[in-house]
C-alpha cells in the first residue's frame, strides 16, 4: 500500500530522527562521523600521485652532524626536479623545520612546480616545549601553504612497542587533537604497521586516515622466521623472484592485518595508506641475499600493481610513500634505502625512466654505475638476472694449524697459518684510520704496528680484519683450547672491545664481544705494550650461537659507547697501537 503524502512526511521524519540518533551515537556531523570527529576525505589530488618520502641532506654523516649541514633551495629544486623526472609528484616531509619543510614549500610554491606534500610534525617524547614549538611550526606551514599541503601526519614511529621516540597514545592524541584544530587538511600520526593492527580508540578517534610502515625485508633481520624468504627449495634461477613474490605478499598481509583491526572496531570507512616502505639497494650490515638494486627495483614495481589495486577499489591502499628518495648517510647502518644514491645518481629502480645524462630541470639525470660485485653475469648492465637470492653456506676444510696470524711482521712458523685475501675495514667505513707505523712496535715482533686513530660516530667506532667478498675461514679446530691474543700499547680511558662474528647455516650473522676494563685478560691502557688473551670459549658463552667453522670477522677492536659505559658523542681520539694478532691452539 502506498501511504499518502502526509504519511510519507512523517516517515521522512521518523527516519530522519533515526538517523540523526544513529549519527549522534557515533559522533554526529556530516560526512562519515565517528567519536565526535567528522572524517576530512582525502583528496584525489593526494592518492592519485606516485609518492615518495624526501629529505635533503647530503654530507651529513651523524646525526650530529645535522644541524650543521647548510641545504640550499638549489638543491632542493635539484632534488625535486630528479624526483619529477622521475613521476613522484607526491612527497612526504618528516618535519615542519624552516631548513628542510618551509625551503621546500617555497620552491614549490614560488617555482609552480606540480609536487604535494603530506606535511609532518617530528614530536619528541622527551620534550613536550619542543613537541608544541614543532607542532606551532606545522599548523603554520599547513595554513600558509595550503594549496600545496594536502594531509599531515604528527609523529612517526612513537607508539609501536620498540619505538625509540616513545609517546603515549593519549599524549599524540592531544598533540593529534591541538593540530587538527587549527587546519583544514586531513590529520594522520604514522606508525608501524604492528601499532596499527591494534592501534586503540584514543588515537582512532581523532585521526581522518591511518599511515602504516611495511617493512618486509627488516622483519626478516628481526625476525629471521616472520616470512618465508629463502626458498631453498626452489632452484637457484627461480628463487629471487620467490623471494620478492612473497616479500609483497607479507606486504599486503601486513596492510590487511591493520585493515581488519580497524574494520573490527567499526572503521571499515577510515582509509589506510602506506608510510613508509622500501627495499635496501645496498647491504648495510643486516640485508645480505636481500639487499640489491635489482631486487629493489622488483619490490618497487610489485608495490606500484598493488596500489593499482587499490585505486581500482581493491582492498589495497590507495597511496604508498615509497622510502626514500635518496640515500641519507647520517643514519649510516640504516643508509641505502635511496631510489637515488647520495651523489643523485639513478638507481636501477628509475634508471629506465630517462636516458642518462639527459636533462631534469635544473639537474641531470645520470645512472648510478654498475657495481661489480652485485653484476652476477659480469656484462656491465642489470638485468634480472642480476638480483640477489639466499645461497647456503659453504664450510671450508678445517684449518688445523696451531697459529691463524692475522697481523705480525716475522716471518711464518711452521706449524703456523696465514690467511691471503684479508683487509682492515672500519665500522662504517669511516670510524677509524689505521695506518702502519714503525715508529712503535710490540716486543718481540719488529718493526711495525698498525696504529688506530678512533674518529668515532656519537655510537663510537671500530676496526675489524675481515674479507671484502665476504669469504669464511674454518677455524672450528680452535674452539675447544684456542685463544685470541694481541699485544697493545695505550692511553685510551675506559674499557675497548674485542669481538669476532661468523656466518651461520642459515646465514644469519652472529657476532660476540667482550668488553675489557684494564685488567682482564691483560688489557692495560697506561701506554705500556701489555698482551691480551682471550680464551675463544669466552667468546661462544657470549653467544653460543656463533659457527667457528664460518669466522667472518677474524678480529674486532672497537669501543661502542652504550656497551663500554660511555655516553653517546664521547668523541674519544686516543690512538691504540695494536702488535702480533693471532688465535692459538
Amino acid at each position: 500500500m502506498i501511504p499518502p503524502r502526509s504519511g510519507l512526511a512523517v516517515l521522512r521524519l521518523a527516519l530522519g530522527l533515526l538517523l540523526a540518533a544513529v549519527l549522534s551515537a557515533c559522533g554526529g556531523g556530516g560526512g562519515v562521523p565517528y567519536s565526535g570527529v567528522t572524517i576530512r576525505p582525502l583528496p584525489a589530488d593526494f592518492t592519485s600521485r606516485k609518492a615518495v618520502a624526501y629529505s635533503p641532506y647530503r654530507t651529513a654523516t651523524s646525526e650530529a652532524g645535522l644541524a650543521d649541514e647548510v641545504i640550499t633551495k638549489a638543491q632542493i629544486r635539484q632534488d625535486l626536479d630528479l624526483l619529477l623526472a622521475a613521476g613522484f609528484r607526491a612527497i612526504r616531509l618528516f618535519d615542519s623545520s624552516d631548513k628542510v619543510a618551509r625551503q621546500t614549500l617555497e620552491v614549490i610554491r614560488d617555482d609552480r612546480l606540480n609536487i604535494k606534500v603530506q606535511l609532518g610534525a617530528f614530536v619528541l617524547g622527551s620534550s613536550e616545549a619542543a613537541s608544541r614549538a614543532e607542532i606551532a611550526r606545522c599548523v603554520a606551514l599547513a595554513n600558509e601553504f595550503r594549496d600545496t599541503v594536502l594531509a599531515v601526519s604528527v609523529g612517526n614511529e612513537t607508539m609501536v612497542s620498540w619505538a625509540f621516540n616513545r609517546i603515549a597514545p593519549p599524549v599524540m592524541a592531544d598533540y593529534l587533537r591541538s593540530v587538527r584544530s587549527q587546519i583544514t587538511q586531513p590529520v594522520t600520526t604514522d606508525d608501524n604497521y604492528a601499532f596499527w593492527a591494534s592501534a586503540p580508540t584514543v588515537i582512532t578517534d581523532v585521526i581522518d586516515y591511518a599511515a602504516l610502515h611495511t617493512y618486509a625485508n627488516l622483519d626478516t633481520w628481526f625476525d629471521p622466521t616472520r616470512w618465508q624468504w629463502k626458498f631453498t627449495q626452489v632452484p637457484e634461477a627461480q628463487r629471487a623472484v620467490a623471494m620478492m613474490d612473497a616479500a609483497i605478499a607479507e606486504t599486503r598481509r601486513q596492510y590487511l592485518e591493520a585493515r581488519d583491526h580497524l574494520d573490527a572496531k567499526g572503521l571499515s570507512y577510515l582509509p589506510i595508506i602506506v608510510g613508509e616502505t622500501g627495499w635496501n639497494a645496498v647491504d648495510v650490515g643486516r640485508q645480505r641475499f636481500r639487499a640489491h638494486p635489482v631486487n629493489q627495483k622488483m619490490y618497487l614495481d610489485r608495490l606500484q600493481a598493488w596500489v593499482a589495486e587499490g585505486r581500482a577499489g581493491g582492498r589495497a591502499p590507495r597511496q604508498v610513500f615509497y622510502f626514500e628518495a635518496f640515500d641519507e648517510p647520517w643514519k649510516q647502518g640504516d643508509d641505502k634505502w635511496g631510489l637515488f644514491n647520495v651523489q643523485r645518481q639513478a638507481r636501477y629502480a628509475v634508471q629506465a625512466l630517462n636516458a642518462d645524462g639527459s636533462p631534469a630541470g635544473t639537474a641531470t639525470w645520470t645512472y648510478e654505475p654498475v657495481i661489480a660485485a652485485n653484476d652476477a653475469d659480469g656484462n656491465g648492465v642489470y638485468t634480472d638476472a642480476d638480483a640477489t637470492y639466499f645461497v647456503p653456506p659453504t664450510v671450508n676444510p678445517a684449518i688445523t694449524a696451531s697459529r691463524y696470524t692475522l697481523y705480525s711482521d716475522l716471518p711464518a712458523e711452521a706449524g703456523e697459518f696465514r690467511p691471503t685475501g684479508l683487509r682492515w675495514d672500519a665500522f662504517d667505513g669511516t670510524t677509524a684510520a689505521f695506518p702502519e707505523t714503525s715508529a712503535v712496535f710490540g716486543p718481540g715482533d719488529p718493526s711495525r704496528s698498525l696504529e688506530i686513530t678512533p674518529q668515532p660516530a656519537s655510537y663510537g667506532w671500530g676496526l675489524l680484519r675481515q674479507s671484502p667478498t665476504g669469504a669464511t675461514d674454518n677455524l672450528s679446530a680452535f674452539q675447544a683450547s684456542g685463544r685470541l691474543s694481541f699485544l697493545v700499547s695505550t692511553t685510551y680511558p675506559g674499557a675497548i672491545e674485542v669481538g669476532i662474528s661468523t656466518d651461520t647455516q642459515d646465514r644469519e650473522t652472529q657476532e660476540a664481544y667482550l668488553q675489557l676494563a684494564p685488567g682482564r685478560y691483560g688489557y692495560c691502557n697506561t701506554g705500556a705494550w701489555c698482551t691480551v688473551s682471550i680464551p675463544l670459549a669466552d667468546f661462544v658463552a657470549v653467544n653460543p650461537k656463533l659457527d667457528l667453522s664460518l669466522v667472518l670477522s677474524r678480529f674486532v677492536i672497537a669501543d661502542r659507547y652504550a656497551f663500554t659505559g660511555k655516553p653517546a658523542n664521547a668523541g674519544l681520539r686516543e690512538r691504540l697501537f695494536i702488535d702480533a694478532v693471532r688465535w692459538t691452539r
